[in-house]
């Protein structure tokens, strides 16, 4: 039986208009009431996303278009959340890929495309963004198909329909020549080449856990897709974990998706995205099905982490001044929380209890982590982030990283030159005539660890940059690590005007005049490739002479602003950075924990 059913992923680069264009989606389905005020980036919920502009977690809604009713999955653009892309794509039976029509396909389009294409869906191709004065959409279509052949596409994927829309002025349209009017085109683009969910409403109950949320009244809340059976409210079901044990259950909640909303449900058949509560323990990947005949789906495969750090205790001199939760075991059920909801995530204890070696897929999934935890009131310290080797056929092997560089013409030299020392080969160099250029490197993950600082300076934040994951190749060698020494406080007081001014000369501050300081603690960075360690705490000696010219109008160079992706960057492998609920400081190991390392 066909359902009147549609299940579809949004994927695409990070920035490339995903989230806008499902605001169209939404606003032009009628789920919101005439006048009700409708944020931008609407499924943006999380705090970290607004404020970023990135999706970082996958979230579903529904719009009914006629008599079908459409599942939409927004899924993450970023490769770090490549995990969240993952899990979902077996809920759906399509997907949108939506590329923008002034930049074409890039990085992060090849990894979620790869990943679709390995699912064996069929892409509908959306170029976005046509309105802009710069947007080539026939070049777009052109590299579009030229990555669908290089990932291996089949004739079926690679003969996909293409659309051109702007989701900010809400209209899409099948040729660029059609009138600018609304969204329909892609509704029935959708109804036409999405395929109807396949699964049998009268075989057993299969459910897959693809999503976790939490409820204060319900409890653990699974969201995933029925793929074979039907679920009703109140019904005996059973939990196939990942081991393979059996946990019967009840199906306390039935919900449905309705726009934003949760609506509740009776009842509901293969095909369906549903919600439903019952199962404390059931954990992502996992299958609810009938206890009478229990039969489990294929436990969700993702892509093992490329980078790894060390999650310490604080041991700082301030340690539990700023934050309510400092303790080992508190940031140990935190990190093993985590592990419930984030399928990319590793979590191992060492032999030290004070210190966990955490393993994500880049630099910005392990951020996004502290940063939620930091928000919460965990106080910890963090290492340098390190790549993750393996063996590959019995080598040795490093991950490997595609990296795309937007710069402009006059930075061109220095970045090849500083990717150079970086081990990185530059596979493609496109000059526009616009004064930009584009190149793209094939580089070790490990030589692209600090350095958006440097090239933020080459480019004179200008610049952009992106990356994804690769493959695993042998080992590339030593490459050059920062080239600059620290400066370290001498003693523990508050920062003087005085001192500061005094050391001027001997590098760069990341503090200002009246930070509380302690020994240990890295205050800036060093001219000379040495570090170096200062009083930044000694006060002007008083006395009851004054000076002859009298007191001059002095000032300090303003300071590096240390955020906490650029502080876990600059770090060196002897130093950490220190985070709080308030603060962001980075020191040097003592010599207690490097006994432990």
């Amino acid at each position: 039986m066909t359902l009147p059913i549609r299940n579809v992923a949004i994927i695409a680069h990070v920035d490339h208009g995903k989230t806008t264009l499902v605001d169209a989606l939404l606003k032009q389905s009628g789920i919101f009431r005439e006048g009700e005020d409708v944020p931008v980036c609407v499924m943006d919920s999380n705090t970290l996303e607004r404020e970023r502009g990135i999706t970082i977690l996958s979230k579903n809604t529904a719009v009914r278009y006629g008599e079908t009713l459409i599942n939409i999955v927004d899924t993450p653009g970023h490769a770090d959340f490549g995990g969240e892309v993952e899990r979902v794509l077996g809920m759906v039976d399509g997907c949108i890929l939506i590329v923008d029509a002034n930049e074409g396909p890039m990085p992060q389009t090849r990894f979620v495309l790869k990943k679709a294409l390995e699912k064996g869906l069929r892409p509908l191709v959306v170029v976005n963004k046509i309105d802009r004065p710069s947007s080539d959409s026939h070049s777009a279509i052109d590299k579009v198909l030229d990555l669908f052949i290089e990932l291996g596409a089949d004739d079926d994927q690679c003969d996909f329909t293409c659309l051109f829309a702007s989701g900010l002025a809400g209209f899409a349209k099948d040729n660029l020549e059609d009138e600018s009017v609304d969204m329909k085109p892609l509704f029935e683009a959708i109804l036409r080449h999405v395929p109807p969910p396949v699964g049998d409403p009268n075989k057993p109950l299969q459910l897959q856990v693809t999503t976790l949320d939490y409820s204060e009244y319900l409890g653990r809340i699974v969201i995933g897709r029925i793929h074979n059976g039907t679920v009703r409210m109140g019904q005996q079901a059973a939990l196939i974990t990942e081991k393979g044990t059996i946990v019967k259950g009840k199906i306390t909640k039935l919900m449905g998706f309705e726009g934003l909303k949760r609506v509740e449900m009776e009842e509901a058949t293969a095909g369906h995205i549903v919600a439903v509560a019952g199962f404390a323990d059931a954990y992502i990947g996992e299958t609810i099905t009938d206890p009478n005949d229990p039969q489990a789906l294929p436990l969700i495969k993702v892509d093992e982490p490329t980078l790894q750090m060390t999650f310490w205790v604080n041991d700082s001199p301030f340690a539990g001044q700023e934050g309510k939760l400092v303790t080992s075991r508190q940031v140990r059920d935190r990190l093993l929380r985590e592990l419930e909801t984030n399928v990319a995530l590793r979590v191992e204890e060492t032999d030290s209890p004070d210190k966990f070696l955490v393993s994500g897929r880049g630099e910005l999934h392990l951020g996004i982590l502290i940063e939620t935890m930091r928000r919460e009131g965990y106080e910890f310290q963090v290492s340098q982030p390190q790549v993750i080797y393996r063996e590959v056929n019995g080598h040795p092997c490093e991950p490997f990283e595609c990296l795309v560089l937007d710069v402009p013409d006059d930075a061109v030299g220095g970045c090849i030159e500083r990717l150079g020392q970086r081990k990185g080969e530059m596979q493609d160099m496109q000059v526009g005539g616009n004064g930009r250029t584009q190149l793209e490197f094939v580089i070790p993950a490990r030589g692209l660890v600090g350095f958006r600082g440097e090239f933020m300076r080459l480019t004179r934040g200008e610049g952009i940059m992106n990356h994804s994951f690769l493959d695993y190749r042998g080992l590339s060698g030593d490459i050059e690590a920062r080239n600059k020494g620290v400066l370290i406080s001498f003693e523990e007081g508050v920062s003087t005007f005085y001192a500061m001014k005094n050391a001027e000369d001997r590098g760069l501050f990341f503090i200002s005049p009246g930070t509380k300081v302690y020994r240990g603690m890295i205050v800036g960075e060093h001219n000379r490739p040495q570090d170096l360690e200062l009083n930044i705490c000694k006060t002007k000696q008083l006395t009851n002479h004054r000076a002859s010219g009298g007191d001059e109008l002095v000032q300090l160079q303003t300071p590096v602003d240390m955020s906490l992706e650029r502080a876990l960057e600059y770090i060196s492998g002897d130093e950490l950075v220190e985070v709080t609920p308030q603060s962001i400081r980075l020191r040097k190991v003592s010599k207690k924990m490097a006994g432990k390392r």
